[in-house]
């Protein structure tokens, strides 16, 4: 999966919204309610690294991994940064941003979740 696809993955999700912000921070976030789910860095040198909240174990695991780092300032809170998404199976990145979405979905009160996505559940 490229860059441009996974754009495209992001923006999919019900009652997603992506916006860019210019300087200082140089980042294109994708959010639901308010809440951040993930966000490209648009600016060099770390253009269109990536960066989504994982769980603690796969926090983990996926820092192992060469190419993937804890997320600068977001590290604390298991966010991770995948250098090049082209390197990570595409199914794999699916299910995590997946999960991230779902996870700032669930901070959001039950009559804001139905607000934005109506009988649509959180997993």
């Amino acid at each position: 999966m490229d860059t441009a696809q996974l754009k495209r993955f992001c923006s999919r999700f019900p009652a997603a919204t992506k916006t860019l912000h210019g300087e200082p921070s140089n980042i294109l976030v994708y959010a639901v309610g308010g809440k951040t789910f993930a966000y490209f860095k648009t600016s060099e040198p770390e253009r269109w690294r990536f960066s989504f909240r994982a769980t603690p174990e796969r926090f983990v695991e996926l820092t192992d991994q060469p190419g993937i780092k804890p997320a600068r300032w977001m590290g604390r809170w298991y966010w991770v940064t995948v250098v090049d998404v082209r390197q990570m199976p595409e199914e794999y990145l699916r299910e995590l941003v997946t999960w991230s979405y779902h996870r700032a979905l669930g901070t959001l009160s039950g009559k804001r979740r139905r607000e934005l996505v109506g009988g649509w559940r959180v997993v």
